[in-house]
């Protein structure tokens, strides 16, 4: 009898979101190594085996007493509700009511997974138990994300007006305080001679943390600052390579798909020094904590070429860490030890 998973997600509803690309990458990731011992379906109502939850919707929430009498629950950590707290502004009462909804329905899975171990220990002080908490790693196709030759990057950049000639330094991500997004403006600002480039938009419109600060500068923005808007996934990778350097000064991330998307096209990547990135992103990463020591790096890469040629290595050497060989066995091991949870779960059943 063949071992199923029901993948449930509504990421779909919401674009240019690292949730999104998340879900996507895992699902084909899942799709293309373990097609022999799973089937996998995407958002079917009905049982399987497995029921891996990619958001958090109500639908799902609301089923969940009957599911979890046929079937393993799983379900994906991909931002806590200090996380929330400087991406999206709500009345204080829908605040509070709708953070205690998301600690909910991670107490209510079988299984948590986070995409960064920095997070297990504010799981367990939320109140859920520590062994039904995993780390397993975001992951990047290199088939989708890639480096691409000079000559194409010249059209890349042709296409988006940007000249040949010119250092780019390029943001992927939504518009938000907690992005860094005023400080990426500063250091713009300090070196005119610099383009600077920034790819994504407001997903959640108005609600957005600082979105009438933030759109009031993208709507008129210092002259080597360039917004994109929100990107289609499957053109983002000639966004990067016509990039020199991936920078993203964010406060607070969980694991950005950036970084990942970043790193296969061989990227430069200069991040903020901030604790959450030490357990998944050691050596991979130039960092920086305030305006001034971005400016240096960012110069020294524009520069130094040999300091360009080992920051691009250290991008190679996450690509290879984070490969699709790596993480499908760490996904084919987890899955195979929660489908032993499946089977109680369906002896329970016909007991009753």
């Amino acid at each position: 009898m063949s071992k199923t998973i029901n993948m449930l997600s509504g990421a779909h509803k919401v674009k240019g979101q690292g949730v999104l690309s998340a879900c996507e990458e895992q699902v084909n990731l899942v799709k293309n190594h373990l097609n022999n011992e799973y089937k996998v379906e995407i958002n079917e109502i009905k049982f399987a085996d497995i029921m891996h939850y990619h958001t958090i919707n109500l639908e799902y929430f609301l089923t969940l007493p009957f599911t979890k009498i046929k079937s393993c629950t799983v379900g994906y950590v991909h931002f806590l509700p200090e996380t929330l707290e400087n991406s999206i502004k709500l009345p204080k009462i829908i605040k509070k009511i709708f953070y205690k909804y998301v600690i909910e329905f991670y107490k209510n899975m079988d299984y948590i997974i986070t995409v960064n171990p920095y997070f297990i220990d504010k799981l367990v002080n939320y109140g859920i138990e520590r062994d039904k908490i995993t780390y397993i790693p975001n992951y990047v196709s290199s088939k989708n994300f890639f480096k691409i030759d000079k000559q194409e990057k010249i059209k890349v950049r042709k296409k988006y007006n940007i000249s040949k000639d010119k250092f780019v330094i390029l943001c992927v991500g939504q518009l938000q305080t907690r992005k860094g997004f005023f400080d990426f403006i500063e250091i713009a600002k300090k070196l005119p001679d610099i383009q600077f480039v920034w790819a994504g938009g407001f997903s959640f419109k108005k609600i957005t943390d600082g979105y009438e600060k933030i759109n009031k500068i993208v709507e008129d923005p210092p002259k080597n600052v360039k917004f994109l808007g929100i990107i289609p996934r499957e053109e983002m990778n000639n966004i990067y390579n016509m990039a020199d350097v991936m920078f993203l000064p964010s406060y607070e991330e969980l694991f950005p798909m950036s970084v990942l998307e970043s790193a296969n096209c061989r990227l430069p990547i200069v991040l903020r020094n901030i604790d959450l990135y030490k357990g998944i992103l050691d050596g991979y990463y130039l960092s920086g904590h305030t305006n001034d020591e971005f400016i240096s790096i960012i110069n020294k890469l524009k520069t130094e070429l040999a300091f360009y040629i080992k920051a691009s290595h250290m991008a190679s050497l996450c690509s290879k860490h984070y490969s699709e060989e790596n993480v499908s066995k760490i996904w084919k091991a987890y899955y195979n030890k929660i489908y032993k949870m499946s089977l109680k779960n369906k002896n329970k059943w016909r007991n009753l």
